[in-house]
């Protein structure tokens, strides 16, 4: 290769990081007892892109997913190619020093590899097992996780491999991220272990858009090497396919090509993915469905003190969750269901205190389906939070129902008055006397108190995901994997977040009720359920929602439109709508 040659190539290298570590390098393959070229399926690529793209990272892998030879592979890359006035220093963290060491030792490995017209070669100082230097001034340190693990060391590339094992706290993970460099990068790797503080932790809140953390999640059905006879199963419980087949018919398996496009719709069907490779992990691990669960599903699992038992909370991860058709206001509003004609919507708002540790939340539910159709959880104010269940509340016809306990929701109740939203919870009325106009009724500040509620509300909830009410969220899933008794009251762990919880449990229990008991009383509930303004709006795909009245523009505009909230009827419903019974749900007559 001509010197002119070599420097094209040199910055196809440093441009194109997937073309360098496919053309350059070699891992040693078991099977074949000698080493071959380094292949990439699509996951691995893309994590190779985000490793590239993002500064702080987060993988979500299974057994054997390869993710740390190909970051060590990465690693290579960077250190063989980073300038000397700007040299790299790479800090594995591991819970044990060989785990920590043995990721070092791939890196060398990997850069011993590189041609020679790029290999820049390894530095006679500081040249040991755990720590080694090359000549363009990068170093790499392997250590385990200790109080003197971070001393006399800044990284510019920190690196946790398999973090959820990490055996340390919350002052040890803020002192790695203080220490490094401007600019440096961070990259966590793992399978789960349960609801750790540092993997799950940082996890879950990067799905909630809490931190910058991009996540990578690895799944092995889409992994070629073990999928060469993949098929797809129509159970709901694979263990129980592979230890009971005789009681399947073949119509219930579907063989299935490499063929990733595909596997959401399989998914969404109700098939699981089998392959000889996920059947011979799965014997190793004697069937153990917690064990197949957390090391080939990447699944979080909890412990026993979970407030909803973990049979429910696996079922919502392998049968319900969905990604977003839509996501809004910069990513904190996710939209699964366009709102049906004729169906009844509960929303319901849980209003933040407005410290650095709480947030707001909205839920809507379509109470005919039992299904979570919609999910907010950011940081706003009170008032702008009115706009947003304002704009959506008229979308779905939504009965809303606002948490006011300690006074915090008051501001986005009264909102919520002035914007003259009708369908509004009003806590305390008589439900046995159901049909005895109650004036006082209209008179207070819409919403509910929690006050010697809230085992009851919560309970309200559990009692609709054991009857199958369906559960969209990711973000809703990962505050119920840390939602536990805490002295006999249920609520979540230090450090974590119940706020989709309770947005949904207060929408579900003012449903039960209200909605269901007049369900009960089939003599009197029909001009009752009547009364109840339903969305009279036909939802066309092909137009957006700004043809619906309900904007994403900025926050700030969505609660300072001069048209928002002027009118006595600004959802243009007609006034046959409301009936004498109107009152009931707090509207106005």
């Amino acid at each position: 290769m001509s010197r002119i040659e070599q420097l094209h190539e040199y910055a196809r290298i440093i441009k194109d990081a997937p073309y360098a570590l496919k053309t350059y390098l070699q891992t040693y393959d078991n099977t074949q007892k000698k080493y071959v070229p380094l292949e990439l399926f699509p996951d691995q690529i893309q994590l190779i892109k985000d490793y590239e793209n993002y500064n702080e990272n987060i993988t979500r892998k299974y057994r054997q997913a390869g993710v740390t030879t190909v970051t060590a592979a990465w690693i290579s890359k960077k250190l063989q190619t980073a300038k000397n006035t700007e040299p790299e220093r790479v800090l594995i963290i591991a819970n044990k020093r060989d785990t920590a060491i043995e990721m070092a030792n791939k890196v060398r490995n990997f850069l011993e590899q590189w041609p020679e017209w790029i290999n820049v070669g390894f530095s006679p100082d500081k040249n040991s097992e755990s720590r080694f230097r090359l000549n363009n001034g990068c170093e790499v340190k392997a250590v385990a996780t200790s109080p003197d693990a971070l001393r006399g060391f800044t990284p510019t590339i920190l690196v946790f491999d398999e973090a959820a094992y990490i055996d340390a706290g919350e002052d040890f993970w803020a002192a790695s991220m203080a220490s490094l460099s401007t600019g440096g990068k961070i990259i966590l790797i793992s399978t789960p272990n349960g609801y750790d503080p540092i993997y799950y932790g940082v996890y879950d809140q990067a799905l909630r858009g809490v931190n910058d953390f991009h996540i990578t999640d690895l799944r092995w059905f889409k992994d070629p090497r073990y999928t060469k006879d993949l098929r797809w199963v129509k159970c709901t419980d694979i263990v129980h396919y592979m230890l009971n087949r005789e009681q399947y018919n073949d119509d219930e398996i579907v063989m299935s090509d490499f063929n990733i496009e595909k596997y959401n719709e399989y998914l969404d069907d109700g098939y699981k993915p089998l392959s000889s490779w996920f059947e011979s992990m799965s014997k190793k691990f004697k069937y153990d469905r917690r064990m197949i669960s957390q090391e080939l599903e990447c699944d979080f699992l909890g412990s026993g003190d979970s407030v909803i038992p973990g049979d429910i909370q696996e079922n919502i991860a392998k049968n319900m969750i969905r990604i977003p058709n839509e996501k809004y206001m910069q990513g904190t509003f996710w939209h699964w269901k366009e709102p049906i004609q004729g169906h009844r919507y509960i929303m319901g708002v849980d209003v933040s205190r407005g410290d650095s540790e709480d947030f707001s939340s909205i839920n809507i539910v379509d109470f005919d389906d039992r299904e979570q159709v919609a999910e907010y959880i950011g940081k706003i104010p009170p008032d702008d939070l009115a706009a947003v269940a304002y704009k959506w509340g008229l979308l779905y016809g939504a009965f809303i129902v606002i948490d006011i306990t300690g006074g915090m929701g008051v501001a986005t109740s009264r909102k919520l008055q002035e914007m003259n939203y009708k369908n509004l919870y009003i806590d305390g009325i008589n439900t046995q006397n159901i049909w005895e106009y109650n004036k006082k009724a209209t008179e207070k500040i819409p919403g509910i108190n929690f006050n010697n509620k809230r085992t009851q509300i919560v309970a309200a909830f559990e009692e609709q995901l054991r009857k199958g009410f369906i559960v969209r969220s990711n973000r809703l899933l990962g505050e119920l994997n840390t939602f536990v008794y805490l002295n006999g009251r249920p609520d979540h762990m230090k450090g974590q977040h119940d706020d989709s919880i309770m947005s949904m449990s207060m929408a579900l229990y003012a449903g039960d009720m209200c909605f269901n008991q007049l369900e009960r009383n089939e003599n009197a509930n029909k001009a009752m359920l009547e009364s109840w303004t339903v969305s009279e709006r036909t939802y066309e795909p092909n137009k957006s929602f700004y043809s619906y009245g309900t904007s994403f523009d900025p926050i700030g505009l969505m609660a300072t439109d001069d048209n928002l909230f002027h009118g006595d009827n600004p959802s243009n419903v007609s006034k046959d709508t409301y009936r004498e019974n109107a009152w009931l749900f707090g509207k106005r007559r």
